[in-house]
């Protein structure tokens, strides 16, 4: 691990434990508050400084773009639930309605990563109930791709206006996006599609009883 200052300690520390929470980095605003720090200018600083040495990067064309960097070794704590898309469980076959299991005497594994394949997958929890008539219902966990394209009609984590995260069925109409739930009793959200930021696609849920 490279020399840092106290300050610049802490200012790492933040960034890590934002990103390993929420699955994308903090806004300048946020690290000020979550720092208590009272001038953006700060942070630029700190932030320059961490970038010099070699544990940030940063894309100056997008919002939210600081990737943290991690020593040789460290394991990402974000990850943590990454990790478990490359575990194994026992496959023991099928199933169909009042029928019993089909006995294999030779059981077989299934892996989470055959169905992210090579992908960066990353997981998130679903809190609240927009997606519902999806089958996607709040504490559910779901599988992410990342990436910051998508077609019409699929399931993305959006983020809007550099602040706002949600997950939504993107719609392009025009220059607006329209961010569709599936709750009959919510609205969609539509907003200039400038302001939306494709953050990943989802690829499967995971939900435990």
């Amino acid at each position: 691990m490279v020399a840092l200052t106290r300050r610049q300690r802490e200012m790492y520390d933040f960034l890590c434990t934002f990103t390993d929470s929420h699955g994308y980095s903090p806004s300048f605003e946020e690290i000020a508050e979550g720092m208590g720090l009272s001038s953006l200018a700060t942070v630029h600083k700190h932030i320059g400084n961490l970038e010099t040495k070699g544990l940030l990067k940063r894309d100056y064309n997008r919002a939210r773009s600081i990737e943290v960097l991690r020593p040789k070794g460290q394991l990402k704590k974000s990850m943590a639930a990454t990790a478990a898309v490359g575990a194994s469980l026992p496959f023991l076959g099928r199933i169909a309605a009042g029928q019993p299991i089909e006995a294999i005497s030779n059981p077989e594994t299934i892996s989470l990563g055959d169905f992210t394949g090579s992908k960066d997958v990353f997981v998130l929890e679903v809190s609240g109930e927009s997606m519902q008539d999806e089958h996607i219902v709040d504490g559910d966990y779901v599988l992410v791709e990342r990436t910051n394209t998508a077609r019409d009609g699929e399931i993305i984590v959006a983020l809007v206006d550099t602040s706002d995260t949600t997950l939504k069925r993107i719609y392009r109409e025009g220059e607006t996006i329209r961010l569709q739930p599936s709750n009959a009793k919510m609205q969609p959200i539509r907003v200039p599609a400038a302001s939306v930021q494709i953050q990943g696609r989802v690829i499967g849920v995971l939900r435990k009883y």
